[in-house]
């Protein structure tokens, strides 16, 4: 761990010591070491891409063919995806009580894979199929094998296109997560962002209903982020070696006895 981290990650971890309700809100910087690419990155999932033309609700009504043929490359590659570093360290804050769970902007189920036991995904998960007519949802297997096989996924109960049970480009937010993420944030006095470039909206606006209610942030990061200027604490590299770190600082200051307040933070 590099030596420039440490009075970042001192003060990151007495924070998270001292606060009353601690949550977290990943993005897909957490993800990028379990071999999951990024978003915006160089090589990430839109370099040379056009979202709107393969990951958008038009897209699969209008164009299924393409559209799954970008679909069918995200779900082989989740399926050989196993947690890392910065996930079993998210998980290992919950368990220790120091973190009241995550918000993720992730689909990739691998923060429930490490252990965490409180995930709201915003943005739906790819582990299951929703069809768009019934609202069945089965496992996603059910959409790999069409696609092995050279057919467009079907309910088998309905006829209707099955799709990932995702939030797609031009799609609502799931009101039951958006909602849960809003009361999750505006009850935290510290939120914990990592691997999130906070651009994307509406989930970019959750660490203003912390702010605005008094509570701090922690940004990790390998990017800068609109929010850096009004946290208390940022530190810019790799989730998968911050975060570890960071518990292991927790739990340090834990073994000392340094008192816990609930509105240390406020």
């Amino acid at each position: 761990m590099s030596a420039d981290w440490s009075a970042e990650l001192d003060a990151a971890a007495a924070l998270l010591v001292a606060a009353g309700h601690a949550v977290a809100m990943t993005g897909a910087g957490v993800s990028t070491a379990s071999g999951l690419p990024d978003f915006r990155s160089p090589g990430g999932l839109w370099a040379g891409v056009d979202p709107m033309a393969v990951a958008s609700r038009s897209a699969f009504e209008q164009r299924p063919e393409e559209f799954y043929a970008f679909y069918r490359k995200r779900i082989d590659v989740l399926g050989l995806a196993t947690p890392n570093p910065a996930h079993f360290a998210l998980a290992a804050l919950e368990k220790a009580g120091r973190m009241h769970g995550v918000i993720t902007q992730n689909v990739d189920g691998l923060h429930q894979v490490a252990g965490a036991q409180q995930v709201i995904e915003l943005h739906g998960n790819l582990r299951e199929a929703l069809c768009v007519g019934c609202l069945t949802v089965r496992p996603i297997e059910i959409i790999r094998e069409a696609l092995e096989a050279g057919d467009l996924p079907r309910c088998r109960t309905c006829g209707a296109m099955l799709k990932p049970n995702v939030v797609l480009f031009e799609d609502l937010l799931p009101e039951r997560a958006w909602t849960a993420a809003t009361l999750a944030a505006r009850a935290s006095d510290v939120m914990l962002v990592a691997g999130s470039s906070l651009q994307v909206t509406p989930a970019g606006w959750l660490p203003q209903e912390t702010l605005d209610r008094g509570g701090r942030l922690v940004i990790v990061n390998q990017e800068a982020t609109p929010y850096d200027r009004r946290a208390a604490v940022v530190l810019h590299g790799p989730a998968e070696r911050i975060l570890p770190a960071l518990a292991a600082a927790v739990g340090a200051r834990v073994e000392e006895g340094v008192p816990r307040s609930q509105n240390a933070t406020r």
